[in-house]
């Protein structure tokens, strides 16, 4: 069997080939997909859709999922390499938007392929979430729908996705039940010495004196308790981006704390499963993080400092019994979370997380079986000209798609790999891109504010 991964970021690559590699294998392990054909025989091509987040090499090594084959694509570039070779199974780890994009453009080339009278068949399509979905639910959700299955992350992700699908008549069959592909690990043992890590996020909170609060905290916890290790853990170096824009990068406001970092706190990067090795405390926002410290049974916190607010995400945790504050675990509070909201969100941290993904794998296996026979119908997402003609054809023309899914006159082409010329043009445009959100735009907004 054939996977192909389409994804636009480093933590959507790492979901995407991990999603891929439980839907189509009876593995259960949390093992990397090889450089070669996995022990069921199947192989995976990854493709990297190119924008402002396409993981650096770094960040794609940080992750350390592997596949037979790795490139950098456009929409347009993807959809003819389906045109030309479709695989059995293709999961899209993207954005809202691409999600649409590309679901309109696959239904074109299969149609045409069809009325061309080829082969009878077309690929298996899965998409899904991340992490937690806290934000743009029905927007989100709407411009995924056409998607042979749309996986959700827990029970009560499920529930909300086929709500909201059934709630505008659309049709909810493709809602799957399944977990974070992510999750697993050794369960949690004390360590010496003890260890506090900070998850940070890219953009929870997204101002300068809020992030530098938390950071100031995590410096202050850090003197109180000389006999810790605290660790503030990032997503990325500075000029790097993972899937949400960092704008204010901890690095640099920790370069300006007052006396400088204290000699037990410091900065680490790395695969987030081998920080929760050493972790005896994980303490964040609202990061995804925290889902896989509480599969682990590690004590975890999620800080109520900012306010509880839909805009930071951590109202997701409402009723965990984790939501706490720096000055709670500055006197030594460990929250202790509760048990019916663990399941309910696909922790599983009771043992059964290991048939978390056999739904999945079922329904993709019928889907296949169908396709096989010329059976699976065509992709049919919710929006069209029909539902949507104010809003469609805008989200598929910023991948240079028509309104009909086929490539808009004057789009790019690439039907060979890019010069040494155009790959220098690509690198200065996105490193100038990355300057102007890190830099620029802050001088800005604190010139409006003025």
């Amino acid at each position: 069997m054939r996977v192909a991964v389409l994804a636009d970021s480093d933590t959507r690559w790492k979901w995407g080939a991990l999603t891929a590699n439980r839907i189509v294998s009876d593995s259960r392990s949390d093992g990397h997909i090889s450089d070669g054909p996995t022990s069921d025989g199947h192989r995976l091509s990854g493709y990297l859709l190119r924008g402002r987040a396409t993981p650096t090499p770094r960040q794609l090594e940080e992750v350390g999922v592997r596949a037979d084959s790795l490139r950098e694509v456009t929409a347009i570039e993807f959809l003819r390499e389906m045109e030309r070779d479709a695989p059995d199974v293709i999961v899209l780890a993207l954005v809202g938007g691409a999600v649409q994009a590309v679901l309109h453009g696959l239904a074109r080339v299969t149609e045409d392929a069809r009325i061309a009278g080829g082969r009878g068949r077309r690929p298996v399509v899965v998409t899904g979430y991340v992490g937690v979905v806290y934000e743009k639910l029905a927007d989100g959700l709407l411009l995924r729908h056409g998607a042979d299955v749309v996986l959700a992350n827990s029970r009560q992700d499920a529930e909300r996705f086929r709500a909201v699908y059934e709630g505008v008549g659309a049709n909810a069959a493709s809602v799957t039940e399944a977990a974070l592909p992510f999750l697993g690990g050794a369960p949690y043992e004390k360590h010496d010495p003890y260890t506090v890590v900070f998850a940070a996020q890219p953009s929870v909170p997204d101002s300068a004196a809020q992030r530098g609060y938390l950071l100031r905290r995590l410096v202050e916890h850090a003197r109180l308790h000389p006999d810790r290790e605290v660790l503030l853990k990032l997503r990325s170096k500075p000029g790097e981006h993972t899937t949400h824009i960092e704008e204010l990068p901890y690095q640099k406001l920790a370069q300006r704390v007052d006396g400088g970092l204290p000699a037990n706190c410091r900065l680490v990067y790395g695969h987030m499963g081998e920080v929760l090795d050493r972790t005896d405390l994980l303490v964040t926002v609202s990061s995804t993080a925290a889902l896989e410290s509480l599969h682990r049974r590690i004590p975890t916190a999620v800080l109520t400092d900012l306010g509880v607010r839909e805009a930071l995400g951590n109202h997701h945790f409402t009723g965990s019994g984790c939501l706490t504050s720096w000055d709670r675990l500055d006197a030594g509070h460990l929250p202790e979370p509760d048990e019916t909201w663990l399941a309910r969100q696909g922790v599983a941290a009771d043992g059964t997380y290991e048939s978390a993904f056999d739904g999945a794998r079922e329904r993709v296996t019928g889907l296949l079986a169908a396709a096989a026979a010329g059976q699976l119908p065509p992709l049919k997402p919710y929006y069209s000209l029909t539902t949507a003609r104010g809003y469609l054809p805008g989200i598929l023309a910023r991948h240079h798609l028509g309104p009909d899914g086929a490539p808009l006159p004057g789009a790019p082409t690439a039907d060979k790999e890019p010069g040494p010329v155009r790959q220098i043009v690509r690198r200065a445009a996105r490193g100038a891109y990355r300057h102007g959100v890190q830099r620029v735009a802050p001088v800005i907004r604190r010139m409006g504010e003025l």
